[in-house]
């Protein structure tokens, strides 16, 4: 079977072929580059109505087809831009009338994840992607594409555009805030914001904005956003290693074509011995072939036709059956024999203290992060989370002991609990589950009325001691009385069994809301939940 693939969910007009042998026939693509400001809607549903039937013939011609040949017709539904993804639908909408072929609907952001398995021979990867309009942490599991982790706010590449604008550089501007950055290794400390699995660019491109207005060199304002927004990006990424156990990373997004991104992405693949993959650049970006390839795996009767091809440009990656995946992936990371785990934040490696079975945490080096940068970073969490776990206690929440901090060497000595994961017991059904969410809902109330924010509560994060939670890796924690705070730190824990048990995540997360018992910000919960991309 032969697809034709139709992309036009932004500024790109793209045209792939694509076969069922995984073959990549052709791809053609065209680009809006605005006058002034950033992209109007109306202006790209017009750029792709002039260039969508030119980019056809190219097509064709490139693959040395004709349109007989063609056997599938496939577009992007969403997520988008409303004008251009009518205009779009309705091109594909014609054309597979014209050819008598069937007509689907794919989603533009799996288009991304699928295209890049195609071209680099990754297999289960945790996929970065990013772009204008979209910064998402990805991963198969059970049956979807989740997004184990996203921006809160505005999304990278548009982050990029902003800053670029509003200090008069110009759009797209990516390319030339890189080309600025490279000039000087110098730096100025901007705003870093990590929230668990999660992360917020507004406070850094409007400290960005401020500084620069007030000051700092060109060069050194346009290395500090980079390297800042970057390791933002390679931090939540290395968190979902860990947390997914996953030995494949890919990189995809119109923002993959930095060069700094992809170094640093590169280096933190290497620290946690995965390996690294990033599609040929004109895959990178959005493209018709992507949208091809999708259309093919995902071809079902019951979801061709017209009736079926209505636009969404709210269309999330993990709204999508993933129906070509029949299977569940093996993965092995080797470790080094003393380390027992290779955390996000830290080596975790056994040892001995004063004659008690011991763990030392080590918060290493991260060399995606430029010196500056991680030191402080490395220092605070530290010492922050010592006081965290003392302070946990004293609110009767069960913590490992703390047998020695040193704070030069950034290590932490704990007392070694030997008890499982809430991950690796949670369906276990000799066990009462429902007690043990509701225990870990009540201690979870504890910590926030004493203005503890854990940070990065997940089902690793959690350990279970009989009935007793017990709650480790305060790394990302803070203090707090916002319910802001709260919540947040509460849709941390639900993202997390959406991971792990798609299925009854909602049915164990509400047994945790019931232990929690705090109908406030049970509401606060579904507030910040709806600001999320595309919902």
């Amino acid at each position: 079977m032969i697809c034709l693939g139709i992309e036009g969910t932004a500024e790109k007009t793209g045209i792939g072929i694509v076969d069922s042998d995984g073959n990549i026939l052709a791809t053609c693509g065209d680009q809006l580059y605005p006058e002034v400001g950033g992209i109007h809607p109306r202006d790209a549903a017009e750029f792709h109505a002039q260039h969508i039937v030119p980019l056809i013939q190219d097509a064709l011609s490139e693959s040395n087809l004709t349109l007989e040949d063609i056997d599938l017709v496939s577009f992007a539904k969403g997520p988008g831009l409303g004008p251009a993804l009518r205009t779009i639908a309705t091109a594909a909408r014609s054309l597979s009338q014209n050819l008598n072929v069937p007509l689907i609907g794919v989603n533009h952001c799996i288009g991304h994840v699928e295209i890049g398995k195609l071209t680099t021979g990754a297999t289960d990867p945790v996929t970065l992607y990013t772009s204008g309009g979209n910064t998402q942490i990805i991963s198969y599991e059970a049956g979807r594409y989740r997004i184990i982790g996203e921006t809160l706010d505005i999304a990278i590449g548009n982050c990029l555009d902003q800053f670029s604008r509003d200090i008069g550089l110009g759009h797209p501007g990516g390319p030339i805030i890189e080309k600025h950055a490279l000039n000087t290794d110098d730096v100025v400390e901007l705003p870093y914001v990590v929230k668990g699995m999660d992360l917020s660019f507004s406070g850094i491109l409007t400290s960005a904005i401020s500084k620069y207005k007030k000051g700092v060199p060109l060069d050194v304002i346009c290395n500090s956003f980079q390297q800042t927004c970057f390791a933002m990006l390679c931090e939540v990424t290395e968190r979902a290693i860990s947390y997914t156990n996953k030995d494949e990373v890919l990189l995809c997004g119109g923002v993959a074509a930095n060069k700094t991104l992809r170094l640093m992405l590169k280096e933190m693949c290497d620290e946690h011995y995965v390996d690294f993959y990033m599609p040929p650049m004109k895959y990178c970006g959005d493209n018709g072939s992507m949208i091809a390839q999708v259309g093919l795996l995902a071809y079902d009767e019951k979801l061709t036709g017209i009736k079926n091809s209505y636009i969404n440009p709210k269309y999330r990656t993990d709204q999508v059956p993933v129906t070509w995946i029949d299977h569940d992936f093996k993965h092995n990371i080797d470790l080094p024999d003393n380390m027992i785990n290779k955390g996000a934040e830290a080596d975790i490696i056994e040892a001995m203290w004063d004659n008690n079975e011991s763990i030392i945490k080590e918060r290493v080096k991260k060399n995606y992060r430029i010196d500056q940068l991680d030191e402080k970073l490395r220092s605070e969490r530290i010492k922050q989370e010592a006081k965290l776990i003392n302070d946990a206690k004293k609110a009767q929440v069960k913590t490992p002991y703390i047998y020695h901090i040193n704070l030069v060497d950034k290590k932490l000595v704990l007392e070694k609990i030997k008890s499982p994961q809430l991950n690796d017991i949670i369906d276990d059904e000799t066990i009462n589950i429902n007690e043990i969410l509701h225990n870990i809902g009540a201690d979870i109330a504890k910590l926030h009325e004493n203005n503890i924010i854990h940070g990065d509560l997940t089902l690793a994060n959690i350990l279970v001691d009989k009935t007793t939670p017990v709650f480790i890796d305060f790394g990302l924690g803070k203090y707090s009385n916002l319910e802001e705070d709260y919540g947040t730190d509460l849709l941390v824990l639900k993202k997390s069994f959406k991971t792990i048990v798609p299925q009854k995540a909602e049915e164990l997360f509400n047994i945790i809301l019931e232990g929690y018992n705090n109908k406030k910000i049970n509401k606060k919960i579904d507030e910040i939940e709806k600001r999320g991309r595309y919902l």
